[in-house]
């Protein structure tokens, strides 16, 4: 049986476009509203926790979604498998 690895993805976008930080901030909006991931956000990047192929999925899902609205992106990712959430 497998076991549940936990990771962190540290995630940056950039929409090229002038008015990027609504975009932003939806994306983040829409991270934050799982409640079975713990995000934090910075100015430069936003911080993910949560199972990994769970993580992954969503976000997955969330960078469709923002690609889906028309203008061009860039996502960079980094993915810390096996890294625990910081103590609160």
């Amino acid at each position: 049986m497998l076991r549940e690895v936990r990771a962190a993805v540290e995630i940056s976008m950039y929409p090229l476009v002038a008015e990027y930080r609504p975009r932003i901030r939806a994306f983040i909006n829409r991270l934050q509203s799982d409640s079975a991931l713990l995000v934090r956000s910075n100015s430069l990047s936003t911080q993910v926790w949560g199972e990994m192929d769970y993580l992954m999925r969503v976000l997955t899902q969330e960078m469709g979604a923002s690609a889906a609205e028309g203008a061009q992106l860039v996502f960079v990712l980094k993915v810390l498998p096996g890294v625990a959430p910081p103590e609160a």
